[in-house]
């Protein structure tokens, strides 16, 4: 539970969708594209914008330090990170652009944490275990 994803309408529509499902703990993990580059994200209402560590940012070709320096406050406190952009970021058949992100250097968040920067432009709509994303715009 909670890696499986199954996705709906077109990559090119505003309706494109996808369902997460929970896992054990009621977390919505699944994998996402940044860049191209795949990563395991978690769903995070409660977070601001995407965040990722610097090692994922690498990994998806972000030069997160031409961001500008800011500090945020994560659930380990203020830490500095670099505000970016991110120019594609997929899940499923959804496809964002230009996605304000967060890139704190070191390892942590262990996984990329998909935020409301993200989050905004979908429609969410749960139902028991089920979490279906649809794009708004």
């Amino acid at each position: 539970m909670g890696q499986a994803a199954s996705v709906g309408g077109s990559a090119t529509t505003a309706n494109a969708s996808v369902t997460l499902y929970a896992n054990a703990e009621g977390h919505f993990i699944s994998d996402c594209q940044i860049n191209g580059a795949t990563l395991k994200f978690l769903l995070d209402t409660g977070a601001t914008s995407v965040a990722l560590n610097s090692g994922d940012a690498k990994f998806a070709n972000i030069d997160y330090k031409s961001g500008t320096p800011v500090q945020v406050n994560t659930a380990n406190g203020v830490v500095n990170a670099y505000h970016v952009t991110i120019a594609n970021l997929k899940i499923g058949s959804i496809t964002l652009s230009q996605v304000e992100a967060n890139v704190v250097e070191g390892g942590s968040p262990s996984i990329v944490l998909l935020g409301m920067s993200a989050l905004s432009r979908l429609d969410m709509k749960r139902q028991d275990i089920a979490l279906t994303l649809t794009k708004k715009y």
